[in-house]
């Protein structure tokens, strides 16, 4: 193989890995119909919705894909989703991922929080209850090569949703059903204190 053709090749292959990888400056303009649940940099202003702002990238192609292909389950979300394309999907995860996520929640009750820090970075061994660090970060920072999420300053209320929804089957878009397995250990006070402790972490 000739020089040229050795360079032309890897030009061509950094060409796919960023495409593959998204463009954020697209993401922010395709990300404008996002923005009224999920915020303008990601940091949602509701409750009841998830802050995507720092998210991991590959945990929210996964995500957006499985709306589109009706693994995840949410009637506001499918119309979003529906028209995505692949690049698309891409470029607005990039531009999310590439934000800042801040605390969404304050410490109104510093011993629920405590408790939440707590079983986060220890688990429960009495209810042999894995450290929630152990796949998703011991500073809540996600694990994007394995699609794990970053709940760094997460917003309680969704959280807390989510949790219970795992534990139900409600959403069931966990690998080999890890999240259910944790959800169903948990009491509902750990669950509230794990989802207060994480809304007040920022990255």
């Amino acid at each position: 193989m000739t020089k040229t053709v050795l360079t032309a090749l890897i030009l061509m292959l950094a060409s796919v890995t960023a495409q593959a990888a998204g463009n954020p400056e697209n993401g922010q303009s395709l990300s404008e119909g996002c923005q009224g649940c999920h915020g303008v940099d990601g940091n949602s202003p509701v409750g009841m919705w998830p802050s995507l702002a720092g998210q991991s990238y590959n945990y929210l192609v996964k995500q957006i894909h499985d709306f589109k292909n009706g693994i995840r389950k949410d009637e506001t979300m499918e119309p979003m989703v529906t028209g995505l394309s692949d690049q698309d999907v891409a470029d607005i995860s990039a531009y999310f991922s590439s934000q800042k996520a801040i605390a969404t929640g304050t410490v109104s009750d510093e011993g629920l929080v405590t408790l939440g820090q707590k079983i986060y970075k220890g688990g429960n061994h009495e209810s042999k209850l894995m450290a929630c660090a152990g796949c998703h970060g011991a500073n809540a920072q996600g694990n994007d090569a394995a699609k794990f999420p970053s709940l760094v300053g997460q917003q309680s209320e969704y959280t807390m949703i989510q949790m219970q929804n795992f534990a139900s089957g409600a959403r069931n878009n966990d690998m080999n059903n890890m999240m259910k397995d944790i959800a169903n250990r948990m009491s509902s006070k750990e669950m509230e204190a794990v989802s207060a402790y994480l809304a007040t972490l920022s990255q």
